[in-house]
């Protein structure tokens, strides 16, 4: 079984939302997906922000971030909304 399981993810991502604005993460397969993003990301060089040897494997880093609010998904519309 994964730890945190998808829930806990999707508690822990939504959890900064206000009232009344849409869930930043609606399903399962968006938190595959963030998640695989960042574990590309650590292992084309970028620095973990949790602790790296309590994780091997970058996908265990990537979660782990993730559930500790160490990395933040943003959504399509927040990147419009930046300019980038």
């Amino acid at each position: 079984m994964l730890h945190p399981s998808y829930s806990d993810l999707m508690k822990v991502v939504n959890s900064e939302i206000e009232p009344g604005e849409h869930p930043v993460v609606n399903s399962r397969y968006s938190i595959v997906i963030a998640t695989a993003k960042r574990a590309r990301q650590l292992i084309n060089g970028a620095e973990p922000f949790v602790d790296a040897n309590n994780h091997p494997k970058p996908l265990s880093v990537a979660i782990q971030e993730l559930y500790e609010g160490k990395v933040k998904i943003i959504g399509d519309d927040e990147l419009s909304e930046e300019g980038l």
